[in-house]
């Protein structure tokens, strides 16, 4: 591709400085890491890291072969190469790969959704319902991504630009008519979905996170982060009963969609039943205002009413019909975040990625709503971490919990037992009971055999996860596989106790 057809759209926006050398030289391929290889012809962008800085590999990369570097200062370069100065090379970058793609974004609805808490599920839901109507839908998430062909694990919850753009041509490619992403803070921040107008920008809700170094200096930085996706939507879709709406909107360039549980909304639930079916932790709700229907959601607590309100506010904007929202919101699961695996019908048992002590926090009071005879909550810390996370997460569980069960996590190079014992120390801040059971599996059998009738029993931390990491060696470990293979080891006596 000619570098003249890559800078388009950087031009138009006038973020180019200055252009050395020839503009029409051919480009054979984008490269922005400086551990890949360069290939000959290739365009290398200098991207500024926290740890690495790219204009130092810029001659490297000119030697190897490059043709075009993108840079944010002069540079020193070898006789005919290209260098273009930009204000950004981020932003660049996120220009240039959707050109490279051929502006794939166009050929989809495009829905982006941030907040600090229920990006995951939210995208799950409008992607199963979507797809329910028989629309074929791209996803990329914190979990993993979805090009309609196949699925991968994901590393980032939003990848950088490049890969969006490259997801983007694949999704458009397979067939899908939509995708649906999850758009962190950092995404914002760092220009990996610059470029891109979305068709539906969702805000979920704000907290306090993500703050310090190499994230955001503070919570007005961080907000703002969030709230560039509004600038960039065409149809905004925002949570009006929390705090930070307001903020979410200052500058913002969108039509505007609000929802939540109090009066003056757009769409509204009404009528909040949190109950159980048969060890399943339930909410039922009704809708008013843009829509009069009654909405039921397999995962528990006032989260899902959110979460599902902002699915069903999108969908409806897709001319979703209400019964197929209904049922296919009664369907749907959701990997690691308040999944429930169905063990017996006499108490509950939910695996969830909480992993630290605001998300621990919120979890387990959603739970307690459901009036348990015991909560009983059993995770670990990760090794290698803040030992303040360990501590805090701790006295959490002792407080809001009313039995702990510590265990270990991804130990990494520390050992399990230091870990737990840091564990302890929040622990024996509270006044819940609690026990201690380093190895995984046997921590699950212990809650499994010992519980109750209307227990409700969480296995946090691990989430969507199916490994845990020992000394750098990542090995296979599932909390569902786990279960499974403790019923299978179960006696006749412990699944009558049980109810099985």
């Amino acid at each position: 591709m000619k570098l003249g057809e890559l800078l388009e759209q950087l031009l138009a926006d006038d973020s180019v400085r200055r252009i050395q050398v020839e503009k029409e030289v051919e480009v054979t391929a984008l490269v922005y890491d400086s551990r890949k290889a360069v290939p000959p012809g290739s365009a290398f962008f200098c991207i500024s890291g926290a740890v690495y800085d790219g204009h130092q590999y810029a001659e490297e990369a000119s030697l190897a072969g490059a043709s075009v570097i993108v840079a944010e200062r002069e540079l020193s370069l070898p006789a005919g190469v290209t260098l273009v100065l930009v204000e950004d090379t981020r932003k660049a970058l996120a220009y240039m790969s959707a050109a490279w793609f051929g502006y794939p974004a166009k050929e989809l609805i495009t829905i982006g959704i941030t907040g600090t808490k229920g990006k995951t599920t939210t995208a799950y839901m409008v992607h199963h319902i979507l797809e329910s109507v028989g629309m074929k839908v791209g996803l990329i998430g914190t979990v993993e991504v979805r090009d309609g062909a196949e699925t991968v694990s994901a590393s980032h919850t939003t990848p950088e630009s490049y890969l969006v753009q490259e997801y983007f041509r694949k999704m458009a490619d397979n067939g899908c008519r939509a995708v649906v992403m999850e758009v962190s803070s950092q995404a914002l921040k760092l220009s990996r979905v610059a470029g891109i107008t979305f068709d539906y920008g969702i805000f979920t809700n704000l907290e306090p996170d993500h703050i310090g170094a190499n994230e955001h200096a503070d919570f007005e930085e961080y907000a703002a982060c969030k709230a560039r996706l509004f600038q960039q939507c065409r149809y905004g879709i925002l949570n009006a009963d929390d705090p930070h709406m307001e903020r979410m909107l200052r500058e913002h360039t969108c039509e505007v969609m609000t929802y939540g549980c109090n009066e003056g909304v757009d769409l509204r639930a009404e009528e909040i039943d949190l109950h159980r079916t048969d060890g399943k932790l339930m909410v039922s709700y009704q809708t008013k205002g843009a829509l009069e229907a009654k909405f039921s959601v397999p995962i528990p607590g006032m989260f899902s009413v959110y979460n599902s309100l902002t699915a069903v506010a999108i969908c409806m904007r897709q001319n979703v019909p209400v019964e197929v929202m209904q049922r296919a919101l009664l369907e749907v699961r959701v990997k690691g975040r308040l999944e429930t695996v169905e063990v017996s019908p006499n108490f509950s048992v939910m695996i969830d990625y909480a992993h630290n002590a605001m998300s621990l926090k919120s979890l387990l009071m959603a739970l307690k709503e459901y009036e348990p005879k015991r909560l009983v909550c059993l995770f670990g810390c990760g090794g290698n971490r803040s030992r303040s996370r360990r501590f805090e997460m701790g006295e959490i569980s002792s407080r809001y919990a009313d039995v702990t069960i510590v265990t270990s996590d991804n130990p990494r190079f520390e050992e399990p037992e230091a870990i737990i014992e840091d564990i302890l120390t929040g622990v024996k801040k509270a006044d819940g009971a609690y026990v201690t059971i380093t190895d995984r599996k046997e921590a699950i059998r212990y809650a499994l055999v010992h519980a109750e009738k209307d227990d409700v029993i969480v296995l946090a931390g691990k989430g969507h996860e199916d490994y845990q990491e020992i000394r750098g060696v990542k090995y296979p470990m599932d909390d569902r596989i786990l279960i499974r293979e403790i019923l299978e080891e179960l006696t006749d006596e412990e699944r009558v106790n049980l109810g099985i």
